[in-house]
This record gives C-alpha cells, structure tokens and sequence, in this order.
C-alpha cells in the first residue's frame, strides 16, 4: 500500500461515521445514506492526491457528499421515508428516544432541498454562505427555503414544539 492510499484509508477510518450520518440525515435511509457516502468516497478516492494537495480534505468530501445528494434527489422525484435512528449515540433514555422519533418524522415531511438546508445550518453548524455554496443556490434561496421549511415543521408537527420547546423569535421587535 503506497503512502496515497494509506492515507486516505486513514481518513476513511477516522471521518467515515461523521460523514454518515450527515449522509443519513440528507437521505432519510440508512441504505441510502450508505450508498451516498460510497459514492462520495469513490468520486474522492479518484482525486485524493489533488484534494489532500489543497489542504483539509473534509471539507472536499462533504461537498462531493451534498452535490451526490442533490443529484440523487434531481434523478429521484420519490418520497423518500425516514427510517434509520440519525445518532442513536448522541443521546440516552426514553426522552432522548422520543425526541429521535418526533424530529425523523418531522424531517420526513420536508422536501428533499428543505432537509438538505436544515441539516447543513442546524445540524453541520454551515454558515447561509457555505450552505449556499454546497447546495449551488443563492444565499437568499438557503434563507428562504429555511423560513418555509421552519415554518413547515411548525404547522405539520407542533408535537415538535412540545419535544424540544418552544420556537425561538426570528424577528427582534
């Protein structure tokens, strides 16, 4: 095994979890998700010299994740259902549980770009530029398809309100 190849086996190993449930997050299903992040890997793995050349390659492979996403979905105009647990790790107990569920059924009601921004704003912590930027939109599109996916999930499940309390104001008065 040459030095290329050892090192972005290493990064696989090291940033292949993180890297899948943001997958998971983005597809809805852990099958998915799994072959999401195969693609990405594979699309990676071809230019690895190139990308690992520019520095940092994470931010490389989330890009080509995002841009695998949004071509899965453009191929795909189907509902997606949400099935997979996105971090069973992250929380423990029965509260924890039902915050899992409520918020995957919730996600589960969205279009496909509404989740995609909702998971790189809320869940990566990406800035409206960086999202726009990975999502090839306009910061404005990110900004509106936020307010309307918000604004969806407040009306399709209020149960979400109940799980995780209530909404924080958007507007200073």
């Amino acid at each position: 095994m040459d030095a290329t190849q050892a090192g972005f086996t290493a990064f696989v190993r090291a940033r292949s979890a993180a890297l899948g449930r943001t997958a998971l997050l983005l597809t809805g299903d852990r099958q998915l998700a799994e072959d999401l992040l195969q693609e990405a890997l594979a699309r990676t793995a071809a230019r690895w010299e190139k990308v690992v050349a520019g520095g940092d390659p994470e931010p490389y492979v989330r890009r080509v994740l995002y841009t695998c996403a949004v071509d899965g979905w453009r191929r795909r105009r189907v509902r997606e259902v949400f099935g997979g647990v996105a971090d069973a790790t992250a929380l423990d107990g029965s509260e924890a549980v039902d915050r899992r569920v409520v918020l995957q059924a919730a996600l589960a009601r969205l279009t496909p770009r509404q989740r995609a921004v909702l998971v790189l704003r809320f869940y990566e912590d990406a800035t409206e530029v960086q999202t726009a930027e990975l999502l090839d939109c306009s910061v404005s599109t990110v900004k509106s398809q936020t307010r309307h996916a918000l604004g969806r999930l407040r009306v399709l499940a209020p149960e979400l309100t109940e799980a995780f309390g209530p909404p924080v104001p958007t507007e200073v008065p």
